[in-house]
């Protein structure tokens, strides 16, 4: 069996249209206008991620102790360009994927920091896989996240994975299991 285009279009139209299959109008924020991406965010954010290339599920598997040094110089070249603890990339670059730079997860995010395609346009970034452009783009948007919320790590990780409109909406790190198991996970490597 060939799988097309269009039939590959096809399964990610039934996954999405199944992820939202389960949303009332009572889980709808208040606001009159509804932002899509939060809302995605957050109900993508109650369930699990699993990635497709599964070598990196593990920040145990040989694939990320082969691939976390090499990319200690962009790391640290990032971390003193946008003031961001190279700590904090590295625990982030780990729990998104593990140090695999060709990472792609179900919902579409992509390379080393799993940035999706419009945040990562919108961040300068022209080939979301080249480990410098996905290591300054995501670390872009991890200081925008931590000036956003004066600083605050444990908000501004909470912010990276669930989006800040869902920091802003449960005034803090949202009640999704996932995102807190993330920022305990990589707070705790820091």
């Amino acid at each position: 069996m060939i799988i097309t285009g269009l039939d590959i279009a096809l399964q990610r139209i039934n996954q999405i249209e199944h992820n939202f299959s389960n949303i009332t109008k009572e889980e709808m924020p208040k606001k009159t206008e509804v932002n899509f991406d939060t809302l995605l965010n957050e109900r993508l954010n109650n369930h699990t991620s699993f990635v497709k290339n599964t070598q990196y599920a593990s920040s145990k598997s040989p694939v990320s102790k082969i691939n976390a040094g090499k990319y200690e110089d962009i790391i640290a070249k990032m971390s003193e360009k946008y003031n961001v603890d190279a700590n904090l990339i590295k625990g982030v670059i780990k729990a998104e994927s593990g140090f695999n730079p060709k990472a792609q997860s179900p919902v579409g995010a992509r390379g080393l920091m799993q940035l999706m395609p419009a945040t990562a346009k919108g961040l300068g970034v022209t080939d979301i896989f080249d480990p410098v452009q996905n290591i300054e783009g995501g670390t872009k948007y991890l200081r925008r996240m931590l000036d956003k919320f004066d600083g605050d790590t444990k908000l501004a990780l909470a912010a990276y994975n669930a989006g800040p409109g869902a920091v802003d909406k449960y005034n803090g790190v949202p009640p999704y299991k996932e995102t807190q198991q993330y920022v305990k996970r990589i707070l705790g490597g820091l």
